[in-house]
């Protein structure tokens, strides 16, 4: 409830930069203009991004018969979320992610690249999965394009107040901000807004690792998946993710590579407060919570299963600690 209240809280807040800024340059006409503009595109991207995004990375589908124990991973814990069962899709990349795609419950996709399958075991691989269902119960692709309507529509007021206002007069453009007033909201209405868009998409991967830890059942299991990813996408480029940075937000760990800044722009909590809160969360459920970090294994111990092969538990190596 708290996230939910979060969310919203954090959708208003774009609302009312929205109307502000739409005020403060053009009146209700400017707002509506921009407004329906930017809603056209994304609803348009939320009819059809489940489709444009898969086509993006190449992910190709697999069945019972091509990958029977990944689907039967995905079946079973849809069953344990009250889900349909979605697509699932197979991404050839090296870089160990996933990701869930569709604008509902009946019409979502899940997707895993082949470097995930080669270093997750199952346990891990359930806790991943769970995250990207709870995705899909939460309808967050819903989420996320009613911030990304906002969001844009700001970006096109800011506009608007650059191209029609800022050479104009105070008395001309009815706005109490002058050229200089007129630049500085392109600048700062966007940023503001892409700040609050990152915010909401933040705080659903909070809730979405809640989500995928009571999937699970396992909520180290997955906090061990997310260290074992986060290394991997530092490791290893996402070429796609890097030509379509605006994709992001839809994987379980940020596929691209960044500055200084990144913790500021990202669209991921970092993984250290996500680890904590699943620790926080196994305690809640009377497990141990004192787990640290995950034992490291070498990669060669993976690279035996091949694309569409889950682990089974206890069929990699064992080590010495809390796993043990």
């Amino acid at each position: 409830m708290t996230s939910h209240l979060r969310t919203l809280v954090l959708i208003s807040a774009l609302m009312g930069l929205f109307m502000a800024v739409g005020y403060l340059i053009g009146g209700e006409a400017g707002m509506l203009i921009a407004f329906l503009l930017a809603a056209g595109t994304n609803l348009f991207a939320y009819w059809n991004g489940d489709k444009l995004v898969l086509s993006m990375y190449g992910a190709r589908e697999v069945d019972a018969s091509t990958a029977p124990e990944l689907v039967s991973l995905v079946r079973e814990l849809a069953g344990r979320a009250g889900l349909p069962m979605p697509r699932v899709y197979i991404i050839e990349s090296e870089q160990p992610n996933a990701f869930a795609t569709g604008r509902s419950p009946e019409h979502a996709a899940v997707a895993a690249t082949t470097g995930i399958l080669r270093i997750l075991t199952r346990d891990e691989l359930a806790g991943v999965l769970g995250h990207e269902l709870t995705h899909v119960r939460n309808r967050d692709s819903m989420t996320m394009t009613v911030a990304a309507t906002i969001a844009g529509a700001i970006g096109m007021l800011a506009h608007f107040a650059f191209f029609f206002g800022a050479g104009r007069s105070e008395d001309e453009r009815g706005s109490p901000l002058g050229a200089v007033g007129a630049i500085a909201m392109m600048i700062l209405a966007p940023l503001a807004a892409t700040l609050v868009q990152l915010a909401i998409s933040r705080s659903r991967e909070f809730e979405a690792d809640r989500g995928g830890a009571e999937i699970s059942g396992n909520p180290l299991g997955l906090a061990s998946a997310l260290m074992k990813l986060e290394a991997g996408a530092q490791a290893l480029p996402n070429l796609q993710a890097e030509q379509h940075p605006a994709t992001a937000h839809l994987f379980i760990v940020n596929p691209l590579s960044g500055g200084g800044m990144q913790s500021l722009f990202s669209t991921h909590p970092s993984t250290e407060q996500r680890i904590a809160r699943l620790r926080a969360i196994a305690g809640a459920m009377g497990q141990r919570s004192d787990w640290t970090g995950a034992a490291t294994r070498p990669a060669q111990e993976h690279t035996s299963h091949s694309a569409g092969t889950v682990p089974a538990a206890g069929s990699l190596p064992r080590r010495a600690g809390p796993w043990g």
